[in-house]
């Protein structure tokens, strides 16, 4: 008996792997400072042989070859944020990829002429 209905998935059903068979069953971060903003970009030394790495893995370094912050290549992979810095962990650690995290914001001098500026717009509208 041959089904015509067609397959029972689409792509708006989203990836078919589990989140914890792609990290192996890690859940906790990676030990690297990796938020949203965080930009990433595939180093020259790219691996060996890509074709043993699991798919995500290859995905983001094709994806990184420009640097994209951890936000973007979330969405392209379809993942969580928190899976998406699993894997981006392991690949700093093998060294096919560098980050660069934005610099903490200096609370100390608050510029009083930039705020009263925002506030005037709020107000304005």
């Amino acid at each position: 008996m041959t089904d015509t209905r067609g397959p029972w998935f689409d792509e708006d059903a989203g990836p078919l792997v589990p989140a914890y068979a792609v990290t192996r069953g890690r859940t906790t971060g990676s030990p690297y400072e990796l938020d949203m903003i965080t930009l990433v970009v595939t180093t020259s030394r790219g691996p060996s042989s890509q074709s043993r790495m699991d798919a995500e893995y290859r995905a983001i370094l094709q994806f990184c070859i420009a640097p994209k912050s951890v936000a973007e290549i979330s969405a392209q992979l379809r993942r969580p944020l928190s899976v998406t810095k699993i894997l981006l962990g392991d690949l700093i650690a093998d060294g096919y990829i560098v980050y660069r995290s934005p610099s903490p914001a200096n609370t100390d001098s608050v510029d009083v002429n930039l705020l009263r500026t925002v506030l005037d717009g709020i107000r304005a509208l």
